[in-house]
């Protein structure tokens, strides 16, 4: 349990943040006031910061100012202070351009599903799957990052919760508009990226919740999803952004962490 009387504080990226989900209550950071952290805060009777931020790396959480349309804000963990009892984290897609690559080649494949298939085949682009360096630093920089937390809160609980699955046995050709060998990449990069954080709570000592269990039924494509589809709308106005976690999503989250840290 949490003390009653301490502040909690969320630091993530988008899959954090909840952008595309009514009420946007943060234009620059494409922040939701449903996301989980809100959700999560409002069951434990906890004072919220939320200083999640859509677009931010591990980094821009860690040391590094982020590039907003309001300007640049400062890195995350600042919000961090010594009354703090409660941490959550989920961040690290973005170092690895998890979601960017997948967008990017959903919204090609939409395209060029209305294209003669000489031209789609132009305009369909491929998801790399990062070298395992990369996800090798991931890892080192939530570990740092937990380290920082427990530095500026001495006595708070660092929670990392994963990534919600966003290619589960549901997404196929046929239900999403990306290739095989596509959907076959973005699997790939969220196991390596499931594992980072497992790696990151053993290197840490952090409490974790696996999101991504739990929602390998309500991925994209899914009867009940979790995550988006490709819509797109106009983010800074609240529109959907592909991809990413839906209100059902961060309810299932809030959940799950509640669930971890013994909350009914």
């Amino acid at each position: 349990m949490t003390d009653p009387g301490g502040r909690y504080v969320a630091l993530g990226s988008s899959f954090a943040a909840g952008p595309g989900i009514p009420p946007l209550v943060d234009r620059a950071a494409l922040r939701s006031g449903r996301n989980y952290p809100h959700l999560l805060a409002e069951r434990l009777g906890l004072p919220l910061v939320d200083v999640t931020c859509s677009g931010a790396t591990t980094a821009q959480l860690r040391h590094a100012r982020q590039p907003t349309l309001a300007g640049r804000v400062p890195p995350q963990v600042e919000a961090v202070t010594a009354d703090t009892t409660l941490v959550t984290i989920t961040a690290g897609g973005n170092d690895l351009g998890y979601l960017g690559a997948l967008t990017s080649a959903g919204l090609r494949g939409t395209l060029a599903g209305r294209l003669p298939e000489a031209l789609a085949r132009r305009l369909r682009s491929t998801v790399a799957v990062p070298a395992p360096g990369a996800f090798a630093e991931v890892r080192t920089s939530l570990a740092a990052l937990v380290a920082e937390v427990r530095r500026r809160a001495p006595d708070a609980r660092v929670v990392l919760v994963d990534y919600l699955t966003v290619l589960g046995r549901h997404a196929t050709p046929a239900t999403v508009p990306l290739t095989a060998e596509q959907i076959a990449a973005g699997r790939e990069i969220a196991a390596g990226l499931d594992a980072v954080f497992a790696g990151a709570a053993a290197d840490a000592g952090a409490d974790l919740v696996v999101a991504s269990g739990p929602s390998a039924e309500h991925g994209a494509g899914s009867p009940e999803p979790w995550i988006g589809g490709t819509a797109l709308g106009v983010p800074v106005l609240g529109g959907a952004v592909p991809f990413h976690p839906t209100a059902a999503g961060m309810r299932a989250v809030a959940d799950l962490v509640a669930a971890r840290i013994g909350v009914s």
